[in-house]
């Protein structure tokens, strides 16, 4: 499944206001960045998630939030990248989702 324009648009408002934000399509999804920097990536199925590692994948994980993970078709084997979901209450609070995200460029 390929990522929707929709969902491009939608990832590109919450994080409006990190400022000057790009994206672009790859394997299926889409990656973010803020001044150059990638800090989210956007699945074929629409779900948002953060680049994290350290504290905020902890944090994120202890809360609930899930591993981006994909299965190879080949092998069957699951992989899994330092991406972590975006919480839900963030999808309705582009601060909350902002302040995440910036946390996120902190830890790289």
């Amino acid at each position: 499944m390929s990522v929707a324009e929709e969902d491009i648009a939608f990832a590109r408002d919450i994080f409006s206001e990190l400022g000057k934000i790009t994206s672009r399509k790859m394997m299926g999804g889409a990656t973010f960045y803020a001044d150059g920097a990638i800090f989210a990536i956007v699945s074929g199925e629409g779900q948002i998630y953060l680049r994290s590692k350290d504290a905020l994948a902890a944090r994120l994980l202890s809360e609930g939030e899930r591993k981006f993970q994909w299965e190879n078709p080949k092998t069957g084997k699951v992989g899994s990248m330092g991406y972590v979901t975006l919480p839900d209450a963030a999808l309705d609070d582009p601060a909350l989702a902002c302040s995440l995200a910036r946390e996120a460029l902190l830890e790289r």
